[in-house]
């Protein structure tokens, strides 16, 4: 599944749940393809989802999962920053451990989850 793939998919689907779902599926894809072969799926850029969260939190996977083969981040997520940042979960535990945990590339767009959510798969 590519990068604009698992965007098209998340338009699709409404509920939350089900997008986490799409998330982690792409994310069991692609740790299974050849290295060389992981990079070329992120590289389009997906269409608007309608959701702005959503949106920048494909530029923050993207950048984050292109910062662990030392590649520069596609230049489509450079501009999808929120402004006001997105903590996944209401928990305040869960709150606590996102501003810890959360990948630096998350992070940098405003996207606050704890690393281990994205192991949730």
């Amino acid at each position: 599944m590519t990068m604009t793939e698992l965007g098209d998919r998340l338009t699709a689907a409404q509920d939350e749940r089900v997008r986490w779902k799409l998330v982690w599926e792409f994310l069991e894809e692609y740790r299974w393809e050849e290295p060389e072969r992981q990079l070329p799926l992120l590289r389009d850029e997906p269409a608007p989802i309608g959701d702005e969260r959503w949106d920048v939190l494909l530029a923050a996977l993207a950048e984050h999962l292109a910062a662990r083969h030392d590649a520069a981040p596609p230049a489509w997520t450079v501009p999808r920053v929120l402004r006001t940042p997105w903590f996944v979960s209401d928990l305040p535990s869960k709150r606590a451990e996102a501003l810890v945990r959360a990948p630096a590339a998350f992070r940098k767009h405003g996207v606050f989850l704890a690393g281990s959510d994205l192991e949730a798969a």
